[in-house]
This record gives C-alpha cells, structure tokens and sequence, in this order.
C-alpha cells in the first residue's frame, strides 16, 4: 500500500459533492512522476479515487470502466452511486484472497429526482464499505487527512466553499507525509456542472 504513496479525501457539501487526490507517483521515498492521477470519472455525477499500488489502480481502473459500460448497456440507465459503490465493493471482494492493494473513495451525486444529495463511500482493500456523511479519507496521509478535514470541515458547505475547504484539508496534509504530495487535482461535482482545477503544492 505504501510503495508508490499517495493520498485521497473525499467530501460532502449542500448538494455538492468535492474529491481530490495529490499527483505523486513514487517508488517510497524516490519520486518518479508529478502528473499521477488517482482520481477517475465513472459518469458525469461519479467520480472514484483510487489509492495504492500503482499498477493495480490502472488495472482496476479499467476493470470499473468495463463493468459500468456492461451494466449501462444492460440496464439501459446510468449507474447511481450506490450501485457503483457496492460494484466496486464485489469486485474487491471477488479477490479477496490476492487483492487488489487499493482502497478505492467513491464520490458522487444522486440524481435530480432524488435531490442530488452527495453519497461519498470508501472501502478497504477486500470492499468493506463505510459510508460517512462528511468525509472519507485513504492512501499515505490518511492519518494526517483525518486530523485537517476533522478541524475544517463544516456541514451543507457551498461549492467554493467546499473547494477551499478540500483543498486546505489535502495540501495541509501531504505536507506531512513524504509519500504524498506535488501538487493536488480537485474535482468538485454539482448538479449543473463538474468543476476540476490543479494546485501546485510543495515540490520537496
């Protein structure tokens, strides 16, 4: 889990919905790339972040990619969060005894119908799912994550407000990890549109 770092948090704000993950691809403590995203659209209302072993995020990333297109194709729908999560959760589980070394975040909104409420998810490496209502955290600076979005999260944020709050969280937090880090990509998701901006952080 800890051999390529990284780290990604995902939270909940008033009808909006904010993942981020920082673009550090290492081998421990020698860094090989700064433009390694973990964080990947499943729909226009989805997103998944997915931190760990570096090959396996790949795999696994295309594995979700095949599943969701077989299940829109047979349902004739769009997936909704928490079928995509408890997805994402039996393909973990399916490998149960050589896992996948991924701790996959689930990001999303449901749809208008319902609301468009946030749904956020995160699951151990075997997809035991926990489902909060404020934020979810995984990857390397999970501890540190935990601490920042603990003292600056806040109840029914609104989508700027959100933004600055995910990102304060995730670039405080990588700061004190050697395994994460190099800059941050931050996906905030709303009813009418999905907004995505790049930060720079420390390059040390």
């Amino acid at each position: 889990m800890e051999l390529n770092g990284g780290s990604v948090v995902a939270m909940t704000g008033k009808n909006c919905v904010a993942i981020a993950s920082d673009l550090r691809l290492g081998n421990q403590a020698l860094t090989i790339a700064t433009n390694f995203e973990k964080v990947f659209p499943v729909t226009d209302r989805i997103y998944v972040g997915l931190p760990g072993l570096a090959t396996d995020v790949l795999t696994l990333k295309e594995r979700l990619r095949y599943r969701v297109n077989m299940y829109t194709i047979k349902e004739g729908r769009e997936i909704e969060p928490q079928t995509f999560a408890h997805l994402v959760s039996s393909t973990l589980y399916e490998r149960r005894f050589g896992p996948y070394y991924i701790e996959p975040i689930i990001a999303g909104l449901t749809k208008p119908s319902e609301g468009s409420r946030p749904y956020i998810a995160g699951t151990d490496l075997i997809g035991c799912l926990t489902l909060p209502k404020d934020f979810v955290v995984a990857g390397t600076a999970a501890d540190k994550l935990f601490g920042t979005a603990e003292s600056l999260w806040e109840p029914d944020l609104e989508p700027e407000d959100l933004f600055e709050t995910i990102s304060q969280t995730l670039l405080n937090a990588v700061d004190r990890d050697a395994f994460s880090g190099w800059g941050a990509i931050v996906h905030i998701i709303t009813p009418e549109k999905i907004i995505t901006r790049t930060l720079k952080g420390r390059m040390d």
